[in-house]
């Protein structure tokens, strides 16, 4: 592992889904599953995160979109949080969300909604 690029995607991860988020996913860090967390900040945060070539609220639109479409709750919930971080208002997600019902389903359009509107609730944004 690249010490400097797990720092660098470390920062953008504490930056996006913020401190408490990063800091219960590492606290929760064994011998098994050190390594996924390791590859998750390196490489995910790090390398493709770190990239200048997307905005971060580009970035965040982007995986709205995929985690959606694969139907991921937890991880939505998280990045709906980095969203919201990143630049991204409600409406913008509702779009995004809308667009996901269209291209990849209504069940995971209407899973979608409930999760991002729990999230924005909780983070008084609706």
């Amino acid at each position: 592992m690249d010490k400097t690029t797990y720092e660098k995607g470390l920062q953008i991860r504490r930056e996006t889904l913020g401190d408490a988020y990063v800091d219960k996913a590492l606290a929760n860090v064994d011998d098994f599953s050190r390594d996924q967390q390791d590859l998750v900040t390196t490489y995910c945060w790090g390398e493709v995160w770190g990239r200048e070539g997307l905005d971060r609220k580009t970035r965040s639109t982007i995986n709205i979109a995929m985690i959606s479409a694969l139907n991921r709750p937890h991880e939505l919930a998280a990045h709906i949080r980095g969203a919201i971080t990143n630049g991204l208002t409600p409406d913008e997600i509702k779009e995004i969300l809308l667009q996901v019902g269209i291209y990849c389903g209504v069940p995971a359009m209407v899973d979608s909604f409930r999760t991002a509107r729990t999230v924005l609730e909780d983070m008084n944004e609706i």
